[in-house]
């Protein structure tokens, strides 16, 4: 009788030293950062994802499976508010015991104000942090252009319509709305482009995941080793390749590339949309078709995220050829632990479109 009373506690304590063991629920929004993560946990855990990357995070509803993820989640690594700021709410509520760390707030991490502007030029040398103001010359210059665009700004409109939908007042009510909460002041969150704040995260990612999961720590220090150098032979290689490009001209859908712009030199001469892709305005829209004009511009590129139309019905009439696919988030990679390097890969091949 003992013998068994015995065994029974030496089941029990097994029992409870194999729990204690278990590794941290693991919940990340976006898939580069995701990819990060997985990195670091490969071979002990998978993280879950809680925005598909074929949609965009910057208005993203959970699906019942990512909302549970994020109730189970010890541990939650999220870009930031301004990237996805229905997501917060959403942290209070489902995920109030998890441990969150916001990548964008992280010490080390390089952040850049979000330029203004339908056009780059003069914004090139802010320094991280920098606030930026409008101008006096940039209001002329929206006014200047306001009647330009306004009529054929209507049927570039037209595209976003649908039978279930006014785009009209929705459109309005959308703009009234997100300037209420979000006006494009502090940081631009698409900071994930830039590799060297990759590699920050990944040693914040083994810190916190070694903290929650002592028993792993040498798996964790192993895989983030293993991460970091992945990253610099990374920026070696992207960076001899874009120091081949010969100046560049090139517009993007939405100012989402700065961070990488930065890092490797390969500068855009403006956006059709803002940071968070809202939509342009018609002086918005007339200014970048001006640029065109005037540097000659023929590469364009468009969001597998977004309605390629919109662009095509932008450029119509000028000297644009090529209109590629520019993606921050990697909608057509694969989900996992090589996706932040293929998805820099992708950008470098896309930016080649230009030179051919």
């Amino acid at each position: 009788m003992l013998q068994l009373r015995f065994l029974g506690s030496l089941a029990g304590l097994l029992l409870s030293s194999s729990a204690l063991a278990s590794p941290p629920n693991v919940a990340v929004d976006i898939s580069p950062v995701h990819s990060l993560v997985t990195q670091v946990m490969y071979g002990v855990a998978t993280p879950d994802l809680l925005i598909q990357p074929e949609a965009s995070p910057h208005s993203y509803s959970l699906r019942p499976s990512e909302a549970q993820a994020l109730s189970d989640a010890d541990i939650v690594f999220w870009m930031s508010q301004g990237l996805t700021p229905w997501l917060e709410k959403s942290l209070d509520t489902l995920s109030s015991k998890a441990h969150k760390v916001e990548m964008i707030a992280v010490k080390g991490t390089i952040a850049y104000a979000f330029r203004e502007g339908a056009t780059f030029e003069g914004h090139d040398d802010h320094d991280e942090h920098e606030d930026e103001q409008h101008s006096d010359d940039h209001a002329e210059h929206e006014e200047e252009h306001q009647d330009h665009a306004a009529g054929w700004f209507d049927q570039f409109l037209s595209l976003f319509s649908s039978d279930d939908h006014d785009h009209e007042s929705e459109k309005e009510e959308h703009n009234d709305d997100h300037h209420d909460e979000h006006n494009h002041e502090g940081e631009d969150p698409h900071a994930w482009l830039d590799p060297l704040n990759a590699k920050v995260w990944v040693l914040k990612i083994r810190d916190v995941l070694v903290a929650h999961d002592p028993e792993n720590s040498s798996t964790y220090q192993q895989n983030a080793e293993k991460a970091l150098a992945r990253l610099d032979q990374q920026i070696d290689t992207i960076n001899q390749e874009t120091q081949k490009m010969n100046q560049l001209q090139f517009i993007v859908f939405h100012d989402a590339y700065q961070y990488f712009e930065r890092r490797f030199g390969v500068l855009a001469a403006g956006s059709i949309s803002l940071g968070d892709a809202q939509d342009p305005s018609p002086a918005r829209v007339g200014e970048i078709r001006d640029l065109v004009k005037k540097l000659n511009i023929t590469c364009v590129f468009s969001e597998p995220q977004y309605n390629a139309g919109l662009v095509n019905s932008v450029f119509e009439g000028t000297s644009v050829k090529t209109i590629g696919i520019m993606d921050p988030l990697g909608a057509n990679i694969k989900v996992g632990k090589d996706q932040y390097e293929q998805l820099l890969n992708s950008m470098l091949s896309s930016l080649k479109q230009c030179e051919s």
